[in-house]
């Protein structure tokens, strides 16, 4: 009896390849049944919107301030006058609960960007209120200076800064 051996064709037999091409194709049938899984776990267009907010700054007079939404919150803009960025530049940092130039706290002098959520238990602060004439959060009585700096009252924290950057002189994005 006479026995035949496979042919083989550069040192692959034929089951090689069944086995290879199999194990190609149960991958890539594995891949696309995860994807739906893995992709549901992207934010939803909804949430992306939320993530970040363009605000136009050209209607906002020295002295005066606005609030924007930002995720659900409410950022505080101020337009500063002169008096309170040297308010705000003259505070001796060892006197603060939580010491922060203003100068880490502003990118522009001029313009004071926070998010406008006390730090003590989420009340929003009352603007151009309190001892140091800044923010006042009337649920406990935290007093906020005029770079939204905790100074008086309950408060751990400082009026938290947002992510922003500035896309011309009349245009902030938050976020």
């Amino acid at each position: 009896m006479t026995t035949t051996t496979p042919v083989e064709e550069d040192g692959v037999k034929r089951r090689d390849f069944l086995y290879i091409a199999t194990g190609g194709i149960g991958a890539v049938g594995t891949a696309m049944a995860i994807w739906p899984f893995v992709d549901q776990m992207n934010p939803s267009a909804d949430v992306l919107a939320l993530s970040s907010t363009e605000v136009d700054l050209g209607a906002i007079e020295v002295g005066s301030e606005i609030t924007a939404v930002w995720q659900g919150k409410p950022v505080f803009i101020r337009h500063r006058t002169a008096d309170e960025i040297k308010a705000a530049n003259s505070v001796d940092l060892e006197t603060l609960p939580d010491p922060q130039a203003d100068t880490d706290r502003a990118v522009k002098p001029e313009w004071l960007i926070m998010v406008g959520v006390c730090t003590h238990l989420g009340c929003v602060p009352l603007k151009e209120s309190g001892d140091f004439n800044g923010w006042f959060c009337p649920c406990h009585g935290s007093h906020y200076d005029t770079s939204g700096r905790i100074r008086k009252g309950p408060a751990p924290l400082n009026l938290a800064v947002p992510p922003y950057s500035f896309i011309d002189d009349k245009t902030v994005k938050i976020g």
